[in-house]
């Protein structure tokens, strides 16, 4: 099969490296246009640019849908399939209706659980201790298309966004082979997905990072987790910003005000309560210093209980 591959994100990196070594010929590379990053605000290649470079693949970076299908056409590519993974950008239908065997696309839910932008730091934020990842046939409607293959895994109390991401995207990977195998078959399923289960993963707000103490510790934990590696969850200490990597739920019962240092343990971290329960931060990230353990923080800058954090 002639396959041209879609992609953006380091989500879809393993899927990217398993085609350059299958049997499949892979006619080139599409990802978004460079965009400004760092303090310097210079143009920086998508991760899957970069990786497709460094492997001597054909890129492609058109502007738009519209651009996609005037690059098809323009550079007469023809491919049987279309595989899109975290690309970033809906296709129009000149572009949906081009291959042969249709576009096929690598999701990061169980559909229809989650669909939309940010199904992996919702899935976490939300507390979900199960998720998977779904092959689909893409439909001009967000993740709304026909099932393929799913594949379900559990998510551990203490996973977060990046560790359930690398996990998915090499399964997501594997699924993709199975699923591009059924189609050359000509065995592939193809199943209609339940719209009335439908949830949605709206896109990270600006402002969800910041820590508010007075919600519980369960609560606060998953949004952590969620928050990892990005944007980061973050609070204030004596005015100057925190950034909480992991942290962990404790039992013990309630005492002082939402925010306040309730025990210090110089080998474990530093306890503050919340809204119910009490959290033990395990690393965090001063402004303008590298993460580092909770024990490091707590010996190198005096955190003593009674010491509040937040607004």
């Amino acid at each position: 099969m002639k396959i041209l591959f879609l992609g953006s994100s380091d989500f879809a990196i393993p899927a990217l490296d398993l085609l350059i070594h299958s049997r499949w010929q892979l006619l080139g590379v599409v990802t978004q246009p460079d965009r400004p990053k760092g303090r310097g605000r210079k143009l920086g290649p998508t991760p899957v640019k970069q990786f497709a470079q460094e492997q001597s693949l054909a890129v492609y970076q058109p502007s738009s849908g519209a651009g996609l299908a005037d690059l098809l056409a323009s550079e007469r590519l023809a491919p049987e399939v279309i595989v899109v993974v975290a690309f970033g950008q809906l296709l129009p239908p000149a572009v949906l209706d081009l291959p042969l065997l249709g576009c096929i696309n690598i999701h990061p839910s169980l559909l229809p659980a989650y669909r939309g932008p940010a199904p992996l730091q919702r899935t976490i934020i939300n507390g979900e201790t199960r998720t998977g990842v779904t092959t689909m046939y893409l439909n001009p409607e967000m993740d709304a298309g026909d099932l393929i293959l799913q594949e379900a895994v559990a998510i551990g109390p203490t996973t977060t966004t990046g560790e359930l991401s690398a996990q998915l995207a090499r399964l997501g990977a594997e699924l993709l082979h199975k699923t591009l195998c059924l189609i050359e078959q000509g065995r592939a399923p193809r199943q209609a997905q339940d719209h009335a289960r439908a949830t949605y993963a709206p896109p990270l707000l600006p402002g969800e990072e910041r820590i508010d103490w007075n919600q519980d510790a369960m609560t606060l934990s998953n949004l952590i987790r969620g928050m990892n590696p990005q944007p980061g969850a973050h609070t204030l200490l004596n005015g100057k910003g925190l950034k909480i990597w992991r942290s962990l739920p404790e039992n013990n019962p309630a005492g002082g005000l939402p925010g306040s240092v309730s025990d210090v343990n110089p080998r474990s971290g530093f306890s503050v309560q919340t809204g119910g329960g009490q959290l033990l931060i395990e690393e965090v990230q001063p402004a303008g210093r590298s993460r580092m353990s909770g024990a490091e923080f707590v010996r190198g800058y005096r955190i003593r209980p009674g010491l509040l954090l937040g607004g």
